[in-house]
């Protein structure tokens, strides 16, 4: 009986899924293929590559609580469009501020790194990942300081 049941219930499923009628490509939308052409025809440009005016910032030393920005400067002397979908730090201290539009090849664009050094003491080395449409994926940039606790600063 049991049996009876699940192989009932595996016919329904199939007979209900397989006997519709309607025609897969009537729900293709065109400006979705138009978009995907556009799309591919970029790609087959050629990879970007970025080539950055330094990867790594050194702040020096810092007083404990102290807010800090430095600026990277890149420039995509790939053959396609640069495009940077996402940016994190590797802490909360650390935070992005990166272009949301495409760069162009031979443009150049700015990614903003803000430190905030509350809470830190000694030696701090942070990292920046971009996540982006180069060849390796990911793009890593540098920043490091000498914190000097509220207690030795002065």
């Amino acid at each position: 009986m049991r049996k009876f049941v699940l192989v009932l219930v595996a016919v329904a499923m199939v007979s209900f899924t397989s006997c519709k009628n309607e025609n897969a490509s009537a729900k293709v939308k065109s400006e979705n293929v138009e978009a995907a052409a556009a799309r591919d025809a970029e790609i087959s440009k050629g990879v970007p590559v970025i080539e950055w005016n330094k990867t790594e910032h050194d702040f020096g030393n810092l007083k404990q609580g102290e807010k800090v920005e430095t600026t990277f400067t890149l420039t995509n002397t790939g053959e396609g469009d640069l495009v940077i979908t996402g940016a994190r730090g590797s802490c909360g201290c650390t935070v992005p501020v990166w272009p949301k539009e495409a760069v162009k090849p031979g443009e150049t664009a700015e990614i903003k790194v803000a430190f905030n050094s509350t809470g830190k003491k000694n030696k701090t080395t942070n990292t920046v990942t971009l996540t982006t449409n180069t060849e390796k994926g990911n793009e890593i940039v540098r920043i490091k300081a000498f914190v000097q606790p509220k207690e030795a600063a002065q």
